[in-house]
């Protein structure tokens, strides 16, 4: 079943008002952001593990990658705790899980087929760089390629921002709040911009912290 499938329309999402759906593994749920049926299943979802769940070793043909929100995630390149970014290309291998439960962001089958990067990181030891040419904002790179940029931004109380969404931008919130249109994001919420565009937004009285990706939509 499609969700939010067509890339021509914005979408708004806030996670805590998705009902939770049970995944074939027992102790794992969902919450579904978008997900294209296909073969290939692209999809992107927040997914919650009850202590001691796990799911099966199992390859990733179209790759993933994922924020760790919750607890600590883990798998056979180590434990992961809240604020890591992890990048597992086309062809990785893993067997997740959670001995004290998690929650994650999770997107699959979103990669350039050659990718081979992995990317472990996490925010809270990356550091960040000030944004010359959007003040209130900083940076934590992730990712770049001819395709795409990933990165961290943190949004200073009340700053005016500008995200450059011509390819097409994600933007999920981790803490704080903004607002943009006429629709205010808070914790956990999503928006999904088509291509084309520039997002306007503004920060809530404590800051923004998001996790951003740009460019990949333009051949969606």
């Amino acid at each position: 079943m499609d969700v939010n499938s067509d890339f021509s329309k914005r979408v708004v999402l806030h996670g805590d008002a998705i009902s939770w759906e049970a995944s074939p593994m027992k102790g794992v749920e969902r919450r579904r952001l978008d997900r294209v049926d296909a073969e290939n299943e692209r999809v992107t979802t927040i997914v919650r593990y009850a202590p001691n769940s796990h799911f099966s070793a199992h390859t990733h043909g179209g790759g993933e990658e994922f924020i760790v929100l919750e607890g600590v995630f883990e798998d056979d390149y180590g434990e992961w705790p809240a604020g890591s970014y992890i990048r597992n290309p086309p062809r990785s291998q893993h067997t997740p899980g959670s001995t004290n439960g998690c929650i994650i962001f999770v997107k699959l089958w979103q990669f350039d087929p050659d990718d081979r990067t992995f990317i472990h990181a996490n925010q809270n030891k990356l550091g960040s760089v000030a944004d010359r040419h959007r003040p209130g904002v900083k940076v934590s790179p992730l990712y770049k390629d001819q395709y795409e940029e990933v990165r961290f931004e943190l949004w200073d109380a009340d700053a005016k921002v500008e995200v450059d969404a011509s390819g097409g931008a994600e933007i999920f919130v981790l803490e704080g709040a903004f607002r943009q249109e006429k629709d205010d994001f808070r914790k956990h919420s999503w928006l999904r911009m088509p291509v084309d565009q520039t997002i306007t937004a503004t920060a809530g009285p404590e800051g923004a912290n998001v996790w951003i990706k740009t460019g990949h939509l333009r051949s969606r």
